[in-house]
């Protein structure tokens, strides 16, 4: 096998790179805005892994002299079917839901930490307090409750907007520090 040339292999590599990255960014393009907003969301572990996905395929498309435009187009339009099809049936079923998605985590609320859930979620207490010294916060005792969402961020609710705690995952079963109370 011959080594590649360090900083130039010829202006045939340039030009395959230049044609296979316009057509192909192109084609992304046109198929992420067919297939819809949700395949490049945020919502949960999925989405990224077809976020990444996407990238190393265009990366593979980009570099590999072995990867073809319409193979690589076939592996964006395969993964965004792929992607369709589970959030379709995650939405119908709770089962699939549950197979595919975390579930968001109280990590602190009113002033209790969860530490079995924070080692459980492999998370400590000084990143979620930079999760709310980031969220303006300069004192715990304004916290009413840090939530690590399925995404892997930290949602910070402040003590004097609790209101009713609607959004609060395991709503219907309250933490165990207030039936302790």
């Amino acid at each position: 096998m011959q080594d590649a040339p360090l900083f130039f292999s010829g202006w045939e590599t340039i030009g395959r790179t230049v044609v296979l990255g316009l057509t192909s960014y192109v084609a992304l393009v046109f198929l992420l805005r067919v297939s819809g907003k949700r395949t490049l969301s945020k919502m949960n572990m999925f989405d990224l892994v077809i976020t990444v996905a996407f990238g190393s395929t265009l990366a593979s498309m980009l570099v590999s002299k072995t990867v073809a435009l319409a193979q690589g187009v076939t592996a964006f339009a395969m993964l965004i079917a792929l992607q369709y099809v589970v959030t379709w049936f995650s939405v119908r079923s709770e089962k699939v839901q549950s197979l595919v998605k975390a579930q968001p985590s109280i990590l602190y609320y009113k002033g209790h930490w969860y530490d079995d859930r924070l080692r459980n979620e492999r998370i400590t207490k000084e990143e979620l307090r930079s999760a709310a010294r980031q969220s303006g916060i300069g004192s715990m005792d304004d916290v009413g409750a840090l939530i690590l969402e399925t995404d892997g961020s930290v949602s910070v609710i402040q003590a004097s907007k609790m209101g009713a705690q609607s959004t609060l995952p395991d709503r219907d079963r309250k933490p165990s520090i207030e039936r302790s109370q």
